[in-house]
């Protein structure tokens, strides 16, 4: 990238979005933050005032999106790194989840993200050029016990995502799929949501988390610093080319080669199916 980006951000108000805004804007970058309180993002106004526009929105809203794109793109006249950051966890057995919370999460997750796609792509598709990177977990790769309906919907992020890519790279357009292991944010912490518990899964409750007592009180780090995410991300976007999944954190790749091992130990049960060998690289 040969010019100072233009930024995307939803869910800036805190966590990494938060942090992916702040160390934009201190590298003389501007950014369009989404943000679904108001004054979430006061202090950052008031220290870089002419770099940063924040848009109140929820990404659930398909027009709300739309409008805060539009008003990105008439503030700093383009957009060139879109970061679907917005989104958050969901603790609750499959037979625990309300039909609200399925609804809430999945729309958060899976389609707020969609919607910003379709309304940044004309923009990028026009200038030929962009980058849309989208906010996953290694949890897409595989699934844990009481986080279905999470990792169901980055599953749904990663699918829509890598046809996406497909889709626009004649273009110009660039798309990523970060794959972040635990990091200090609070999406363990504040930012979780419980479905309400059933005695039946207290057992399992206490296997995975010590403790059947939802919700829960995060003490402590609860990952690494986000510091080390923000920084990843940030040296991916500006290098010229790299991979389409990017992991990100120490931990990212023992986590997916486990969740790719316990796949490829599932499907061996078919004697028809054979592990493709490593492609040697030059």
């Amino acid at each position: 990238m040969t010019e100072r980006p233009v930024w995307f951000v939803t869910g800036a108000g805190r966590g990494l979005g938060r942090a992916l805004t702040h160390a934009a804007l201190a590298a003389g970058e501007r950014v369009v933050a989404t943000v679904r309180q108001a004054d979430a993002l006061a202090d950052l106004r008031t220290e870089f005032p002419s770099a940063l526009h924040v848009a109140t929105a929820d990404v659930r809203d398909r027009d709300a999106v739309r409008a805060a794109v539009s008003a990105g793109v008439a503030r700093f006249g383009r957009l060139d790194v879109v970061v679907n950051n917005a989104g958050y966890g969901l603790v609750g057995a499959v037979e625990e989840a309300g039909e609200e919370e399925a609804r809430d999460i999945v729309d958060t997750n899976l389609l707020g993200p969609l919607w910003v796609a379709q309304a940044v792509l004309p923009h990028l598709r026009a200038r030929g050029a962009g980058h849309i990177v989208q906010i996953s977990t290694t949890g897409a790769v595989g699934a844990m016990p009481t986080l279905g309906l999470y990792n169901a919907g980055k599953w749904g992020l990663e699918g829509f995502s890598q046809a996406l890519a497909g889709e626009v790279a004649r273009f110009g357009v660039r798309v990523t799929v970060a794959q972040l292991g635990g990091f200090d944010t609070d999406w363990a912490g504040p930012g979780m949501h419980f479905a309400t518990p059933s005695p039946a899964y207290d057992d399992l409750r206490r296997e995975l988390f010590g403790t059947a007592e939802v919700p829960w009180r995060a003490e402590g780090t609860l990952g690494a610093p986000v510091a080390e995410a923000v920084d990843a991300l940030r040296r991916h976007v500006h290098a010229s080319d790299g991979p389409f999944r990017l992991l990100v954190g120490a931990d990212a790749p023992d986590q997916v080669t486990a969740a790719l091992r316990a796949r490829c130990e599932d499907y061996a049960e078919d004697d028809r199916f054979v592990w493709p060998a490593p492609v040697a690289t030059p």
